[in-house]
């Protein structure tokens, strides 16, 4: 072997990292011109009218028009609504004489979809109700449509503000609740029943849902924009490298973003903590039911409310409201402590309002508790918990039911250490949710039905949600062991056009069939779904006979972690605290 010129590598070297660093020097000062023609067009708007208002007053609005018609069609360049980005965001930049820096081009993306929502509404409201359904699925529709304004309007407040380099920081809280309102009103449109009603109703709110999608894409650029420039000030990168592919995870595998206050209260033993009341069907506690102690919390309360939940059957449809934040509950065990219910879809409710449980106010937690609907496969939808809560966590818990168990409807939510038990579609919705530690158990279905543990309902591509099952394991329920190869079990079905779910270094038993996944109808979604595998093992991990699909793949190590708790879940409301000990995945 000859030895290396070590003179002329270390040249090469040299000359490789000057052609690196001006490349980067490149796409850096594109990337501020870019920046600067955004916001130029607000800041020669301003100066352009206080220097030469009395001079040439005739010209003024031409000015203003090229330079804002320039920067609304750079901003909606990459949405997937043109033609409507363009028109609505010109319509209310001109009349109202607003800058067009990139906040407020986004500020203005944002505040059009609340008109549309309230439009879509007023107009709906004069459809005519023949039928009891009809009128229900209208009444979801409003509370619905209420809460999609009130994510808007907080989305437009946090974009408000004179330091442009904050923006990127909020981005993940924007996409959070910007997908959460495209779920909120394809809800209220799956609401009603098959017929002309639902039609119109899709027709009445193909605006507002076209607004959101551009907003949400708008959202990515801006960020973007600031992100590449890696300038002082101006927000920072939020790549996937080295250090920001960590996982935020503590030793005990809890997200980081979690305070230390409420990482103590989930370690804690149940009596350990100091709840504020208790509730005990003996009589015992403060109170006998979960909905009268939840009735006599106070309506501001500062830190963590804890309502301690004695062993029993809570049989009560339980109610978590949007103003009842960082409320946890906790009880005696997930076998123990359970709150049960048995609202169904046979029985004439609407899936949306089966729920046991609904968990709706941010920061919810809940530890060793069981939520069940035990109306039986027979029963069909049937909920046993819903969650809406952004932040939430639930711990050592337990969802027992059948079809549609889990609705995992909205926000960003983590469940460590938990049980889901049932059979069509058991875990479902269009959260940003990942199931670690959790064990996933497929129960006996009607002899017609086949068994989906997910369906996943993300309907636009820009949204930032999706089904992540990592360090689980899919087994089957002791009475369909000897039945687990005649009735046919698959890991997900596509139940929205951009249904997202990715399963990773979980054990899956011999139970799922070898296609892995099951289609919805036809060929729907399956070019636009994006389903993916990543490391898992056992029998029905085998990848030979899986289905080809367009979107669904393989997935390798470095997409893989996209998807870890880090990643996935990471934004502002994330609390860097703990020392971080796993790498993002666990093996």
């Amino acid at each position: 072997m000859a030895f290396q010129d070590f003179s002329h590598l270390t040249e090469r070297r040299r000359a490789e990292k000057q052609q690196k660093l001006r490349k980067r020097i490149a796409i850096a000062t594109i990337s501020f011109i870019v920046l600067l023609v955004l916001i130029a067009s607000g800041i020669f708007g301003v100066v352009y009218e206080s220097g030469h208002a009395t001079k040439t007053p005739e010209i003024q609005p031409t000015k203003e028009l090229s330079h804002t018609q320039k920067a609304v069609k750079m901003i909606c360049a990459h949405t997937d609504y043109k033609k409507t980005c363009e028109t609505s965001l010109l319509k209310v930049m001109n009349s109202n004489s607003s800058s067009s820096q990139p906040k407020d081009l986004l500020k203005a993306a944002i505040s059009i979809i609340v008109d549309e929502v309230d439009k879509a509404l007023n107009h709906s409201s004069m459809f005519k109700f023949d039928k009891p359904d009809e009128k229900a699925a209208f009444e979801d529709c409003k509370v619905l449509l209420k809460d999609a304004k009130e994510e808007l309007e907080e989305s437009i407040s946090h974009v408000g503000g004179h330091n442009l380099g904050k923006l990127p920081t909020r981005t993940h809280d924007l996409n959070s609740w910007l997908s959460a309102v495209m779920s909120y009103q394809q809800t209220c449109i799956d609401g009603f029943p098959e017929g002309k009603l639902k039609s119109g109703m899709e027709k009445t709110m193909k605006s507002a849902k076209e607004l959101t999608s551009n907003a949400l894409a708008i959202v990515s650029e801006v960020s973007s924009i600031l992100s590449m420039l890696q300038i002082p000030g101006l927000g920072h990168r939020h790549l996937l490298t080295k250090e920001s592919s960590r996982p935020t995870l503590d030793r005990d595998g809890l997200p980081n973003w979690m305070t230390h206050a409420d990482r103590r209260m989930l370690k804690a033993n149940g009596a350990k903590l100091n709840p504020n009341v208790i509730v005990a069907k003996d009589g015992s506690g403060n109170y006998t039911t979960i909905t009268d102690a939840l009735a006599a919390m106070p309506l501001k309360y500062k830190g963590r409310y804890v309502i301690y939940i004695k062993v029993g059957i809570y049989d009560e449809t339980v109610t978590v409201t949007k103003k009842m934040v960082n409320l946890t509950m906790y009880g005696d065990g997930s076998r123990k402590t359970i709150v049960t219910g048995r609202k169904n879809f046979v029985d004439g409710v609407r899936t949306f309002q089966t729920a046991t449980f609904v968990a709706l106010g941010e920061g919810f937690m809940a530890k060793a508790m069981g939520f069940r609907n035990t109306a039986g496969p027979e029963k069909h939808q049937a909920v046993a918990i819903r969650v809406q809560s952004d932040h939430s966590v639930f711990l050592n818990c337990r969802m027992e039911g059948y079809q549609d168990t889990l609705y995992a409807q909205t926000h960003r939510q983590f469940y460590r250490s938990c049980v889901i038990a049932g059979t069509v579609d058991f875990i479902f919705g269009d959260a940003a949710a990942i199931f670690q530690n959790c064990m996933i158990v497929i129960r006996k279905p009607l002899d017609n039905q086949r068994n989906i543990v997910t369906a996943q309902g993300r309907i636009d591509r820009h949204e930032t949600t999706g089904i992540v099952i990592q360090n689980c394991r899919i087994l089957p329920d002791k009475k369909l062991i000897p039945l687990r190869f005649k009735l046919e079990s698959y890991l997900g079905r596509p139940w929205k056009e951009y249904s997202r779910t990715i399963i990773m270094e979980s054990t899956i038993g011999d139970l799922i069939h070898a296609d892995g996944w099951l289609p919805w109808e036809g060929d729907f979604a399956l070019k636009t779904l994006s389903y993916g595998e990543y490391n898992n093992r056992g029998p029905g991990a085998k990848l030979t006979a899986r289905i080809k699909w367009p979107g669904y793949k393989v997935i390798k190590k470095q997409e893989a972690m996209k998807y870890t708790v880090g990643a996935f879940l990471q934004g502002d409301w994330m609390k860097t605290s703990g020392t971080p000990v796993h790498l993002g995945l666990f093996h």
